[in-house]
């Protein structure tokens, strides 16, 4: 951390710097002493990667920003947010702390947080942003979290955990196995500092292979913004041997659309298959994330076009969530068929067919876009099948 990035003149420069060629930034002659223009080119990027993701961090003064990766890998301000109102206590321990950006929305709902992060270089800065955002509350550690608490006598009311999802050649991985830290061999030790522990995996993590490396699961939370699934959460408790609560959240507009099922509904009930009726439901990202098939359909009185569909009818209109479609033609799957739309625009989804996207447009001659929505799928019958359909 080159504390001569916080100067005055230094700051000035990266909060009022406005050309988007950040590039001629990097080749010219440094323009303040001690600070490389690789140092200010890294300030600059880093800080507009948080204009949308991190406003608190962007519009607040003297804010000292790490590379632009570890702002990807950051949380957002509003899954952070999400996140702490799933804790609560007085006490919570950050295991993987990173930015901390997680640890600054714990703090303001317990008492005492704190933050370790092996990078000694990204924990100073951490602590230096904590102090400027005025979040007194949190104790930076500047070491690796299972070796903290490896020699600990504490105990938390939380444990929070973010494994890193890459391994030591740096590659992505996302069975929790093979993460940073191994979260299943050291549940045992986490357990010893806590009855309750919040895990954030992949969002493209199995929620079946979730279950099966994990203990004492409790709840599960599938996050999504704007209908795409950014967090897949895992809430622990210790000995909890009841069945699993399932909770998807889908923000879009500023609108919370909330569905919540047990794990073990899902596994017992039976989907009631129907052919396509007036109206076309598509459950939004956190629901298909969830695994949630069969229990949603049941819950909201739909018919299931075909078991590995996912896409769901009715008679009547209802509120649900997802988007909703009238549906105006329902035809057998043929270039005969597909003649009308030759050329012309129409929004198309693939559901258990198969052919993508990409090759329909091509065979067809179908262009993205316009009011004409188009589901290629599989019907009750086996037989591959369009849907022609307009947005409710």
């Amino acid at each position: 951390m080159n504390k001569l990035i916080l100067n005055t003149g230094v700051q000035e420069f990266i909060k009022n710097y406005k050309n988007a060629d950040i590039l001629s930034v990097l080749l010219k002659k440094p323009f303040f002493e001690g600070v490389s223009q690789k140092e200010l080119v890294e300030q600059l990027e880093a800080r507009e990667k948080c204009r949308d993701k991190l406003p608190t961090w962007f519009k607040t003064p003297g804010i000292y920003y790490p590379n632009r990766l570890n702002i990807e890998q950051s949380s957002s301000e509003i899954t952070a947010h999400y996140k702490a109102e799933l804790v609560d206590g007085k006490s919570l321990l950050d295991l993987t702390g990173g930015f901390g950006v997680d640890s600054f929305f714990f703090s303001k709902k317990l008492g005492q947080v704190t933050h370790c992060e092996i990078d000694a270089n990204l924990s100073a800065i951490a602590a230096h942003n904590f102090n400027t955002l005025g979040r007194q509350n949190i104790r930076c550690v500047a070491e690796d979290g299972i070796a903290f608490l490896k020699k600990s006598q504490l105990s938390f009311d939380w444990i929070y955990v973010d494994p890193s999802r890459r391994d030591d050649s740096k590659a992505k991985v996302f069975l929790l196995k093979d993460c940073l830290p191994n979260l299943p061999e050291q549940l045992p030790l986490i357990f010893k500092h806590s009855r309750n522990v919040l895990v954030k995996t992949s969002p493209l993590l199995d929620i079946k292979q979730g279950l099966e490396e994990l203990q004492c699961v409790k709840e599960i939370h599938c996050v999504a913004l704007k209908n795409e699934v950014k967090e897949l959460l895992f809430v622990l408790e210790q000995n909890f041997t009841g069945e699993v609560v399932v909770k998807t959240n889908n923000l879009k507009s500023g609108k919370l659309a909330e569905f919540a099922f047990s794990w073990q509904e899902e596994m017992m009930v039976e989907s009631n298959l129907g052919a396509p009726e007036k109206y076309l439901y598509e459950p939004n990202a956190a629901i298909m994330k969830s695994g949630g098939f069969k229990v949603v359909g049941e819950k909201f009185g739909l018919k299931k076009l075909h078991p590995n569909s996912h896409l769901y009818t009715s008679s009547m209109l209802m509120d649900f969530p997802g988007r909703i479609f009238k549906v105006l033609k329902v035809f057998p799957y043929s270039k005969k068929d597909l003649k009308l739309f030759e050329k012309s625009k129409a929004n198309i989804t693939t559901r258990n067919f198969p052919i993508s996207v990409a090759a329909i447009r091509k065979k067809h001659k179908i262009k993205d876009g316009g009011d004409a929505y188009l589901f290629f799928t599989t019907d009750l019958n086996d037989g591959l099948t369009v849907l022609e359909c307009k947005k409710v």
